[in-house]
C-alpha cells in the first residue's frame, strides 16, 4: 500500500505542477462550456444541462485518453518509467495511482461546472448527485484505462497521437456529446452504440433531464465498470517499462477486447433499435428545455376564467407565471419572446373518445391499417391539430399502450394518450361495423385486438383485470345496440355490463359506457358509470334521470360530430372533406381515396342518411338539456369512424355544441378543463395555471366570438415545445 500512495502524491505533484494539463483541465472545459451556452438558445434552466453533460463528457475523454495516455507515452519516451523498473515494484500501482490521480483532479471541474451552471443559469442542482458523481468516476476510470492500453501498444509519441485521435474524435462527434445523437443520421446513432462515449452522454443526459438514478443506467454502469477493470489488467499485461520493448504485433489486438462490452450491447441495441427513440427522447427533453414568454394575448384558462390581455411564461416545459395586464421585459426574464397581439391563448384541446387503429377513411392500402402504423399517424394528427391529449377508447391495449410510453418518453410526438384498450361489447362485436369497409380480410384481422367479448360475468372481470395488470387508464364498454333498419345487433348483456363496471371501479379505474338512448344511458348511470359517450340520439332524456347523473357527478359526451359525419357518408355529401384543417391533417391517399368513396354515390343510403340527421337534431336537444341540468360536460368524437378524422373533428364538434346553443366558453372548457379532470389528470394538463405542463394551442382571433377560430392555429406548445407542425407526420 505504501507504493500506490507513494506513486499517487507523485503524479498529483507532478501533474499540479503542469500548467498545460490544469489549463486543459480546468480552463479549457470552462471556455467551452461559455461558448456553447452562449450559442445554444435554449442555454437556460434545464438547457444549461445538455452543455454541461457534453463538457464533462469531452473532459472524461481528454482526461483519459490523452492525459492518462499521452503522459504514460511521455514518461516513457523520457526513460522516467525505466527508473521504476529497478524497484522492486509491478505496473499495477503505477497504473492505479494514475487512474486515482486522474478521476481526483477531474472531481474538482465537476463541481465547477454544476456550480457556474446553477448560479449564473438557473441548472437545477442534480438530485441524484451521488448518481452523477458514480457515473463521472466510471468514465474517467473506464477511459484512462483504455488510455493506458493505447500507451502500451503505441512506441512513439507520433504513433500515440494518431491512434487516440482515432479513438478521440469518433467517440467525440458521433455519440451525442457535441451534436444531439437525434440530429445525427440513423445509421450514425447506431454505429455510436458501439462507443463508450455514447453511455456517458444518455448517463449524464437521463441524470440531469429525469432525475434517473444510476440503477436506470444499469446496462451502462456494467459496460463501464467491466472495461474499467478489464482495460486496467490488459493495460498491466502489456505495460513496458522503456521504449526499447517490443510487443508482438499480435497482442495490439487486446485493445479490442476491452471494447468487448460495448461490441455486445451496440449489437444488442442495433438490433431492437431501442437507443433512436432513447436518443429522440433525450432530443425532446432539449427542445423542451429552456423559457419564452408569449405577451399580451386573450387567455381562456379552461376553468372558468378568461385574461383579456396578458402574457404566460414557460420555463423548462412547465408554466412558470401568468400576467395580467402588463408584463415583465423578456429580456430581463431571460426568455424568448412570442408576440400574442390579436390572439387567444388557449389549454391544448382534449379529445376523450377517440379510435386511433381507424383511420377515418378509406386507404388503397392495406398496410395502413395496421395499427402499428396507423395509431402513432392518428396520435401525430390528433398534435398536429391542437389536441395535445385524447382517450383511446377502443384499440390494441398492446399497441396502445406502447404508443402511450413512447409519447410520454420524447420518442415520438403526437397527443399524449389515456389508454382504455379494446371495447367491452357484444358478440357480434357492436361497434365496429366500421371493419366492413375495409380491403380484403383486414378487418378480421383487427377484429380480435379491437373487442372484448366476454360470455360470463367472471370472464368480464377477469378482463379488466388482465387489462388493469397491463396498465390502461380506463375501460370502455359499448351498451347500444345499433342504428337503422338491419343494423341493430344484440346489446351487451346487462349483468356482463355491470361486471365489468363493478371490477373496474375495485380496480380504480374509470368507465366510458358508450349508449345510445334514453334506457341505454340510465342502464350506464345505473350500474356506475363514469362518462356516458354518445348520450342518447333516440329519445329525450327524462329529468329524472337528469337529476341523477347531476348527482353522481356522471361525466357527458354527447359526441354530435359522429352523427353528422353519418349523415354525410350515407347522403353522399362529401362537403366536410375540403375543409382546410382536414386536408392539412389526413394523409393524401386517404382523402383522396375517401373523396371517390363519397362522391361515387356508393355509401349512399337517404333512409339512413335521414335517420343520422334526426339522430344530430335529438343528439343536440339532449345536450342543452345536460347543459342545463348542472351535469360536466366533456367533449370527445369517436375519431376514427368514417368522416371523423383525428384531430379537425375536435374542432367540428366544438362548432356543433355553439350551433347547437351552448356558449362558446362551456364548450372551450368541456374540451379542456373538464376533460382533464375527466381522465384524472387535472392537476397536470387541460387549464393554463402556474405548475402545469405548458400545452398550448395560440390561434388567430377570439374563439369566444367566433368558434371557427380554434382552427386557425398560429402555434402549438407541447410540454413546452414549440411544435414543427410539419415534421409531425415525418417521423418513423
Amino acid at each position: 500500500m505504501r507504493a500506490y500512495l507513494a506513486l499517487f502524491r507523485s503524479n498529483m505533484r507532478l501533474t499540479l505542477r503542469d500548467r498545460s494539463v490544469l489549463f486543459f483541465n480546468y480552463v479549457f472545459p470552462l471556455i467551452f462550456f461559455f461558448a456553447f451556452g452562449g450559442l445554444i438558445g435554449s442555454a437556460s434552466g434545464n438547457g444549461i444541462s445538455f452543455i454541461v453533460g457534453m463538457v464533462l463528457t469531452m473532459g472524461i475523454l481528454g482526461n483519459g485518453l490523452w492525459g492518462a495516455g499521452m503522459r504514460a507515452v511521455q514518461d516513457r519516451e523520457a526513460n522516467i518509467l525505466r527508473r521504476f523498473k529497478v524497484t522492486p515494484i509491478s505496473p499495477v500501482p503505477i497504473l492505479t495511482a494514475s487512474m486515482a490521480a486522474g478521476w481526483l483532479l477531474y472531481l474538482p471541474i465537476v463541481a465547477l461546472l454544476i456550480a457556474v451552471a446553477h448560479f449564473g443559469y438557473g441548472m437545477p442542482i442534480p438530485r441524484q448527485w451521488f448518481s452523477l458523481l458514480l457515473m463521472v468516476s466510471l468514465g474517467v476510470c473506464a477511459m484512462r484505462a483504455i488510455g493506458l492500453i493505447l500507451a502500451a501498444v503505441t512506441n512513439t509519441m507520433q504513433e500515440a497521437m494518431i491512434l487516440t485521435q482515432l479513438f478521440y474524435l469518433p467517440m467525440l462527434i458521433l455519440s451525442g456529446a457535441t451534436i444531439p445523437a437525434a440530429m445525427l443520421p440513423k445509421w450514425v446513432q447506431t454505429l455510436a452504440e458501439f462507443m463508450p462515449s455514447s453511455y456517458m452522454v444518455t448517463g449524464f443526459q437521463g441524470i440531469f433531464f429525469r432525475n434517473q438514478s444510476i440503477l436506470d443506467n444499469g446496462a451502462a454502469v456494467a459496460a463501464l465498470l467491466t472495461t474499467m477493470v478489464l482495460g486496467t489488467f490488459i493495460a498491466a499485461k502489456l505495460f513496458r517499462w522503456e521504449k526499447e520493448d517490443k510487443i508482438a504485433p499480435r497482442n495490439k489486438l487486446w485493445v479490442l477486447a476491452v471494447l468487448g462490452p460495448f461490441l455486445i450491447m451496440g449489437s444488442y441495441r442495433a438490433f431492437t433499435k431501442e437507443h433512436l427513440g432513447q436518443n429522440q427522447g433525450f432530443y425532446r427533453d432539449l427542445e423542451r428545455s429552456g423559457a419564452f414568454l408569449i405577451r399580451d394575448a386573450r387567455i381562456f384558462t379552461g376553468d372558468g376564467k378568461t385574461i383579456e390581455s396578458g402574457s404566460v411564461l414557460v420555463r423548462d416545459g412547465k408554466i412558470a407565471e401568468i400576467y395580467e395586464g402588463t408584463e415583465p421585459d423578456a429580456e430581463t426574464l431571460k426568455a424568448e419572446l412570442v408576440e400574442g397581439a390579436g390572439k387567444t391563448l388557449l389549454p391544448g384541446l382534449i379529445d376523450v373518445h377517440v379510435h386511433l387503429t381507424p383511420l377515418g377513411g378509406i386507404s388503397p392500402d392495406s398496410g395502413d391499417y395496421q395499427p402499428s402504423k396507423s395509431m402513432p399517424r392518428a396520435a401525430a394528427a390528433l398534435l398536429y391539430s391542437g389536441v395535445t391529449a385524447a382517450r383511446s377508447a377502443g384499440d390494441p391495449a398492446e399497441g396502445a399502450l406502447k404508443l402511450r410510453s413512447e409519447i410520454g418518453s420524447g420518442a415520438k410526438l403526437g397527443a399524449q394518450l389515456f389508454v382504455c384498450g379494446p371495447l367491452f361489447t357484444a358478440d357480434p362485436a357492436r361497434g365496429t361495423e366500421f371493419l366492413e369497409l375495409l380491403p380484403g380480410k383486414v378487418g378480421i384481422g383487427l377484429l380480435p385486438q379491437l373487442v372484448r367479448t366476454p360470455k360470463t360475468p367472471e370472464d368480464a372481470r377477469r378482463e379488466v383485470r388482465g387489462l388493469k395488470k397491463a396498465g390502461v387508464d380506463g375501460v370502455a364498454a359499448m351498451l347500444e345496440d345499433g342504428w337503422g333498419e338491419g343494423a341493430v345487433s344484440d346489446r351487451l348483456d346487462l349483468l356482463l355490463a355491470r361486471s365489468v363496471a363493478e371490477e373496474a371501479r375495485a380496480q380504480h379505474l374509470p368507465v366510458a359506457i358508450h349508449t345510445g338512448s334514453a334506457v341505454d344511458v340510465a342502464d350506464a348511470v345505473e350500474i356506475g358509470a363514469t362518462s356516458i359517450e354518445g348520450g342518447s340520439w333516440r329519445d329525450a332524456l327524462p329529468g329524472t334521470l337528469l337529476d341523477r347523473m347531476a348527482k353522481q357527478g356522471v361525466y357527458y359526451d354527447p359526441m354530435l360530430s359522429v352523427a353528422e359525419a353519418y349523415g354525410r357518408y350515407y347522403g353522399g355529401n362529401s362537403e366536410g372533406l375540403s375543409n382546410s384543417l382536414v386536408e392539412q391533417a389526413v394523409a393524401p391517399g386517404v382523402l383522396a381515396a375517401t373523396r371517390a368513396l363519397v362522391g361515387s354515390g356508393k355509401s349512399t343510403d337517404p333512409s339512413r342518411a335521414a335517420q343520422f340527421e334526426q339522430a344530430l337534431v335529438q343528439a343536440r336537444s339532449n345536450l342543452l338539456s345536460v347543459w342545463a341540468a348542472g351535469i360536466p360536460l366533456v367533449m370527445g368524437t369517436d375519431a376514427g369512424y368514417p368522416l371523423v378524422f383525428h384531430g379537425p373533428s375536435l374542432h367540428r364538434e366544438l362548432q356543433l355544441w355553439v350551433q347547437a346553443g351552448i356558449p362558446a366558453a362551456v364548450a372551450l372548457e368541456a374540451a379542456t378543463g373538464n376533460a382533464a379532470k375527466l381522465l384524472g389528470a387535472g392537476n397536470r394538463i387541460g387549464s393554463i395555471r402556474k405548475g402545469l405542463d405548458a400545452d398550448f394551442l395560440l390561434v388567430d382571433g377570439n374563439p369566444l366570438e367566433d368558434i371557427t377560430a380554434t382552427e386557425r392555429i398560429s402555434l402549438i406548445v407541447f410540454k413546452g415545445e414549440r411544435l414543427r407542425r410539419a415534421g409531425l407526420f415525418d417521423q418513423k
